[in-house]
């Protein structure tokens, strides 16, 4: 007989007041072998995050108590726990502000569990750092993150530094929303966080070295007035 080792099944916790919202990704996560603990108000979520140390929280903007955005601050203070949004709030300065205040991801309601689920394992996965000498492989494109040397179709392509860089901020943040704001001031500074201009020259640039048709990208996705996302292919 052989002993197989299974892997722990990740806790999530649920914040939100809606019982049947609640109850549905309850249902829906469980069926997916992920534990379960929710909270019906931004203080108790606080109060269960620090206690169950969850591996991914999903967050409602709209709270009966704390705003989300308010929730999710009090957790950046002390915690990196990946926190996906969900709320009926659409507007792209809503998805900005979460996003810039640290969310991992952003998903408006009524949303496809399908979806969710994807993007939870891809949440999942980016809370696992890298090891310093981590190579990111995506499709025929090649990254090596310690050598900071690109290749695609086992060619090497030339970057600039500056290209280089914002690769690297979307490689290491694979499948997660940037913003223009996040992109900025990681790579030119915080003086740069409005010059969104200086973002879609250097993009374009990327875009006409790494994409099969650059016209049409499908590894570095626009996200329309937020940012950009790196979308891994198998």
């Amino acid at each position: 007989m052989t002993n197989e080792i299974t892997a722990p099944a990740p806790v999530a916790l649920v914040i939100d007041d809606e019982p049947q919202i609640r109850r549905l990704l309850r249902v829906t996560l469980e069926a997916n072998r992920y534990r379960v603990f929710d909270a019906a108000t931004g203080q108790d979520g606080i109060v269960q995050a620090a206690q169950r140390r969850p591996d991914v929280v999903l967050l409602d903007l709209g709270l009966p108590d704390l705003d989300g955005l308010v929730v999710l601050q009090r957790l950046r203070e002390w915690s990196r726990v990946p926190v996906l949004v969900l709320s009926v709030r659409d507007r792209e300065d809503d998805k900005v502000a979460a996003l810039d205040a640290g969310a991992d991801d952003y998903v408006t309601k009524p949303f496809n569990s399908a979806e969710l689920l994807a993007r939870l394992r891809a949440a999942l996965r980016h809370a696992q750092p890298a090891g310093a000498d981590a190579t990111f492989r995506s499709g025929d494109l090649e990254v090596d993150l310690a050598a900071r040397v690109v290749r695609k179709s086992r060619q090497e392509i030339k970057l600039t530094p500056i290209e280089y860089a914002l690769l690297r901020l979307l490689v290491t943040h694979a499948g997660k929303v940037l913003t223009h704001r996040q992109l900025l001031t990681e790579v030119w500074g915080p003086k740069a966080a409005e010059q969104a201009h200086y973002l879609r020259v250097h993009i374009a640039h990327l875009r006409e070295k790494l994409e099969d048709t650059p016209g049409q990208p499908d590894l570095i996705r626009t996200e329309p007035g937020i940012g950009y996302r790196l979308i891994p292919k198998d």
